[in-house]
């Protein structure tokens, strides 16, 4: 019998997914994806996008599901996640393929950008290089879907996200170097008014991978930011605390530095199985970060990209930008070569419109072509 997945959870699941389902669609053809939250970000897989339904699509029922065999996956359910021998690909990977105890190798989480994603992640980074006359940008997320905002406090009883205090120390630190693009829903206007941190609005998770790829590194928690880190292939440092990094994040990952805050301190929360409130007790204070940890984490990053060069001759961009469409002068960044994104029909892909040797050997992508004519300008 054909199959439906429903696919439920955070940003992250809908990502690390996507492997399995791939793998799936090699030898199977009449299946279809009920994603119950995210959607979006399915339509940047050339390979599922097309078996891809909303749950609130009408007919859905009577045309897609009525003869399928009903899947949701959950691999928090599974014993090889719980115990710590398979992160969330393979999990997925193992529940949708009836791969039993077999736990394979993590699969790649394949995206293709559009041209718009990536010439707002572009632009947004430049401009935000012009605004602070720093040529290396981090986007930074602190907080994970779990952070609540009560009065003045912000705060993650699930010890997943950055604390407050030591979020403003790292700002304070990253912003002597690097030109920082906030990546949170959170409205503070500090951030951007004394340290000149730039917090867009109304972006939608497919733009955020566009700015993650158009930046130089990521800083980040247990949360939807690392994943596309993952997938755009950008280095990172990720914080871990109440959760495994064998679960959750990528060790075997070169480009990945993970700092396991929690180690040896955390339970295993076992969320979607059961409610252990002594366990998540245990775990609300191990994001809390020692004065060395800091000081580790901003050398990381030091020690992947180096420190920004300052231009002094930056233009005077006013605070209240939108930090979106401005041209730049700085460094082009290094995009992920997206080969699935480089043979589309735009422009002439094959001349050189001024790189170096070694970068013109690279196939080149639609935004390639539009910042070489934008500098041509």
């Amino acid at each position: 019998m054909n199959k439906a997945f429903f696919i439920n959870g955070g940003a992250g699941r809908v990502l690390c997914s996507m492997p399995g389902l791939e793998r799936y669609a090699k030898t199977h053809d009449n299946f279809v994806i009920v994603s119950e939250s995210w959607t979006e970000m399915y339509m940047t897989n050339k390979t599922l996008r097309d078996h891809v339904y909303m749950g609130w699509q009408k007919d859905l029922f009577r045309d897609q599901l009525r003869d399928k065999e009903i899947i949701t996956p959950e691999p928090y359910r599974l014993n090889a996640y719980f115990t710590q021998r398979a992160n969330l690909v393979q999990a997925f990977d193992m529940l949708i393929n009836d791969l039993g105890d077999d736990v394979p190798e993590t699969g790649e989480i394949n995206i293709d950008l559009s041209k718009e994603e990536q010439i707002i992640g572009y632009n947004l980074c430049n401009e935000v290089r012009q605004f602070t006359g720093r040529d290396k940008v981090v986007v930074f997320q602190p907080f994970g879907q779990s952070v609540k905002n009560e009065g003045q406090f912000i705060y993650d009883t699930s010890g997943r996200s950055f604390e407050m205090k030591d979020t403003v120390e790292l700002l304070t630190e990253l912003s002597k170097n690097y030109a920082i693009i906030a990546m949170t829903q959170l409205d503070i206007p500090s951030w951007q008014e004394e340290m000149g941190v730039a917090m867009p609005k109304d972006m939608n998770l497919n733009q955020w991978m566009g700015v993650i790829n158009g930046a130089d590194y990521f800083l980040g928690c247990d949360s939807v930011g690392q994943h596309m880190a993952h997938a755009m292939g950008k280095p990172a440092t990720v914080v871990i605390g109440a959760t495994f990094p064998e679960n959750i994040s990528y060790p075997d990952n070169k480009n990945f530095t993970i700092i396991d805050n929690g180690k040896d301190k955390r339970r295993y929360s076992p969320i979607r199985l059961t409610q252990d409130e002594c366990a998540d007790r245990n775990n609300e204070d191990v994001m809390v970060l020692e004065k060395d940890t800091i000081k580790k984490i901003i050398k990381t990053i030091k020690d992947k990209i180096g420190v920004s060069r300052t231009n002094n001759n930056a233009n005077n961009i006013s605070k209240s930008s939108e930090l979106l469409g401005g041209k730049s002068t700085s460094t082009i960044p290094d995009f992920k070569p997206l080969s699935n994104i480089s043979d589309k029909p735009f422009g002439n892909t094959k001349q050189n419109y001024g790189f170096d040797s070694k970068k013109s050997k690279k196939k080149t992508k639609p935004i390639d072509d539009l910042i070489e004519l934008e500098k041509l300008k």
